[in-house]
């Protein structure tokens, strides 16, 4: 079992009261109306699907509740770093950081 580090409640907790929200940092267009129907479908359906670090978001559902972004190896299943929405992506590199934070 993964603990997750939340970066709102300052504590580690088991992946069971998370929810994964998906990839992070999805901006959505300024003008949607201004998008063809597969620019549209682009950013309503498609994401990337790396194998190794990747930038997800995840949502504390059993504490908080708040939405928070995590940097999570997908091959290892480690987080490397949570921080809070709105927060720039730190550079991280796999293994470079320990214990979720």
């Amino acid at each position: 079992m993964l603990l997750i580090h939340c970066p709102y409640c300052g504590m580690d907790r088991p992946e069971l009261e998370f929810r994964y929200g998906g990839e992070a940092h999805i901006a959505r267009p300024l003008d949607p109306s201004s998008q063809t129907d597969e620019q549209w479908a682009d950013y309503l359906y498609f994401r990337t699907n790396p194998k190794g670090v990747h930038a997800e978001r995840w949502r504390h559902t059993s504490g908080c509740g708040r939405f928070f972004n995590a940097i999570r190896h997908t091959v290892t299943d480690q987080i490397l770093a949570t921080y809070k929405a709105g927060e720039p992506k730190p550079d991280v590199v796999a293994g470079e950081l320990g214990g979720g934070r």
